[in-house]
């Protein structure tokens, strides 16, 4: 059976949508099936893989509402092992149709779970808010990942999503625990970055993944293109960070292969 990771945080800015991408990329490049879901109204996830969402006639938004089948929604990618359920600007609609909804917080659930055994991983990719379509992914996920950029405002708002779980936790899907804590846009000329690091995993400790995922143009470029970094820049060191995180992944999980590259935060 696979596992279900929702990547959140509802700050913006922080590394959802990229992480989700290169994460998703670098897991099937492992050869584990993935599956990419775009729960994100801007659908920067869909766009990033190489769909323009302005063409997806039918994704997350119609699993949801009217009940189609995801299975015949799905779209493979030019990346072997990935496949990506799209959506698109629709899905901002889903949010207030969903509202009189009996059952509302269980939708995604309800359309993940006739997939789920279908792939290794199920990666979704949460929209910038702890609305219904977030609820709906924590609800649905095993585990969540979650984003944090080494920046001067890093744990601000992270209280918010930490009670956010609890009350999943607590209401909609007891077994829902933190699969990690991903530190992102690391600059290690500043000392702030190190500052942050130092913070996080002092608060944090075991939940913090060791892979820290640099700042580094080739990542930044990768979305242009539709591709993930992987694929733009093979060497670059935002490839290797998303290598070592899907390693460090398989690792946590008892599915490794090949152990984990570790780097020096200097």
């Amino acid at each position: 059976m696979g596992k279900i990771i929702a990547i959140a945080n509802q700050k913006g800015g922080v590394g959802k949508t990229t992480t989700a991408i290169n994460l998703a990329a670098s897991l099937a490049v492992l050869e584990f099936k993935t599956l990419l879901v775009d729960a994100d109204p801007q659908a920067n996830s869909t766009s990033g893989i190489g769909f323009d969402p302005k063409n997806i006639k039918a994704g997350l938004y119609e699993c949801i509402i009217q009940d189609l089948s995801a299975k015949d929604l799905i779209i493979k990618t030019d990346i072997e092992f990935l496949d990506l359920l799209p959506c698109n600007i629709d899905l901002v609609g889903a949010e207030i149709e969903m509202v009189d909804l009996p059952n509302r917080e269980n939708m995604m659930k309800r359309v993940l779970s006739k997939i789920k055994n279908d792939y290794d991983f199920i990666l979704i990719d949460c929209s910038p808010s702890l609305g219904l379509i977030t609820l709906n992914s924590l609800t649905a996920a095993d585990t969540v990942i979650i984003p944090i950029q080494c920046e001067y405002f890093a744990l601000d708002g992270l209280g918010k999503l930490l009670n956010t779980i609890k009350i999943v936790q607590k209401t909609t899907n007891y077994p829902l625990q933190i699969e990690g804590m991903l530190l992102t846009m690391y600059d290690q000329r500043l000392r702030l970055s190190h500052q942050v690091v130092d913070e996080v995993k002092t608060h944090f400790q075991t939940l913090v993944f060791d892979t820290i995922i640099h700042r580094n143009t080739k990542l930044s470029e990768a979305p242009s293109f539709g591709v993930p970094v992987i694929y733009h820049d093979m060497d670059s060191k935002g490839s290797i960070n998303y290598l070592n995180l899907a390693r460090e992944l398989l690792q946590k999980n008892g599915m490794a292969r090949q152990e984990v590259v570790k780097e020096e935060i200097e």
